[in-house]
């Protein structure tokens, strides 16, 4: 996933999945076999309780570029959104902001941080509600084909990610949205038939990542 060269831009919400992939990129600089530049950047999407300003002692310590980036992307949900999540919405907005930065900025990678706990879920998602049997790829290119997205966490639990985020220290911003927690979303279903499911079967997430193989290697970069 990470070339010779790179310079990487990875989305840090504050939550403990981003902080995690970040401090072990971090780390994974000391000795990888390949040089590459690292930089972080958080969107704000101004909802009420959310302070990522707290992040910033902590890229300071980290000695990682931050990039923050304030938009009321609630408010813009209020008035635009049709037919449509505010989680979906919300995510969208933040993709595009996170595009234009990395260009902007010279970034040609883009290191998001969802794990294999989101890749099933979303393949659930799209064959209950889509009919389609497709979850996020692991690495690929934008529409547009000038930036690299990759996941380097997509075999990693969320459990995995919570652990490390606790042990090492790091400061995570709690999920404040008012719109999560009024309206509970579907991925929110999801996740607890999938924790059913494995309390009854261990090895369904191994099972499922087996499945997605391909779906993952689907519009990888060359």
């Amino acid at each position: 996933m990470i070339r010779d060269g790179d310079r990487l831009l990875v989305g840090v919400s504050g939550g403990k999945d981003s902080l995690s992939l970040l401090a072990i990129l971090k780390h994974l600089q000391t000795y990888a076999p390949v040089r590459f530049e690292l930089a972080a950047v958080t969107v704000d999407p101004q909802v009420p309780g959310f302070e990522p300003a707290r992040l910033a002692a902590h890229m300071e310590v980290l000695g990682v570029p931050w990039l923050l980036e304030a938009q009321p992307i609630m408010d813009e949900a209020r008035a635009r959104m049709d037919g449509d999540s505010f989680c979906a919405y919300c995510a969208r907005m933040k993709r595009g902001i996170m595009y234009r930065l990395c260009r902007e900025q010279g970034y040609g990678v883009l290191a998001l941080a969802q794990h294999l706990d989101d890749l099933a879920e979303s393949l659930l998602m799209s064959l209950f509600r889509g009919g389609q049997l497709r979850t996020m790829k692991a690495h690929y290119r934008n529409d547009a084909g000038d930036l690299r997205i990759i996941r380097p966490l997509v075999y990693a639990r969320e459990r995995q990610t919570a652990a490390f985020a606790d042990a090492a220290g790091l400061p995570v911003v709690p999920d404040s949205c008012p719109a999560c927690f009024d309206m509970p979303t579907e991925r929110e279903r999801i996740k607890r038939l999938l924790a059913t499911e494995e309390a009854e079967n261990p090895q369904v997430f191994q099972s499922m990542l087996h499945a997605m193989q391909p779906l993952l290697r689907e519009g990888e970069a060359p």
